[in-house]
């Protein structure tokens, strides 16, 4: 098993890591916010232009394989998936809730912020019951631009094996 899902303990002095942590997730509510509220036009804004984003399985990431049930390079990738999936209502209407907890901040050099975090997310379709859509947890990598923290890289980890077949949103 690599770092990707075994405890990796916080190298950052306490004070350092509740500020750092106080910053992340205030970026979590607002990245879940605009998610939730449906404006998915808005995700890339939270990247880095050059950033990588990833959705995988707990076992892709645990062999360390590449492989990932979404894969996008580069905030100009993630805006043309984005604008496909709001401008494309090729599914049953639906609401998204997004609960991020645990943020824990693992490192902090002067470019970048390494952090982990654990999701659910939670899915209404607009005649049926909510579900547990996805659960797992986030593998961040921050960097501020403008005073702001960015995403350059999210890997998403899920830790089902079975999965909705309609997962098209970002999570």
């Amino acid at each position: 098993m690599n770092e990707k899902n075994t405890y990796v303990p916080s190298r950052l002095a306490i004070e350092k890591a509740v500020l750092l942590k106080a910053e992340i997730e205030l970026f979590h509510a607002e990245y879940c916010a605009a998610l939730d509220g449906g404006d998915v036009e808005r995700w890339p804004d939270f990247f880095t232009a050059d950033a990588l984003y990833r959705i995988t399985s707990r076992e892709n990431a645990e062999l360390n394989l590449p492989v990932g049930l979404v894969y996008a390079e580069g905030r100009d990738m993630m805006h043309d998936r984005a604008i496909a999936i709001s401008r494309t209502q090729m599914f049953a209407p639906r609401y998204l809730l997004h609960i991020v907890s645990n943020v824990r901040v693992i490192d902090d050099t002067d470019s970048e912020v390494e952090a982990h975090a654990t999701f659910l997310l939670m899915q209404t379709l607009v005649e049926g019951p909510t579900t547990v859509h996805l659960a797992g947890s986030y593998h961040d990598v921050f960097v501020r631009e403008h005073g702001r923290l960015l995403l350059k890289r999210r890997d998403v980890i899920y830790d089902t094996n079975i999965l909705a077949n309609d997962l098209v949103h970002p999570v």
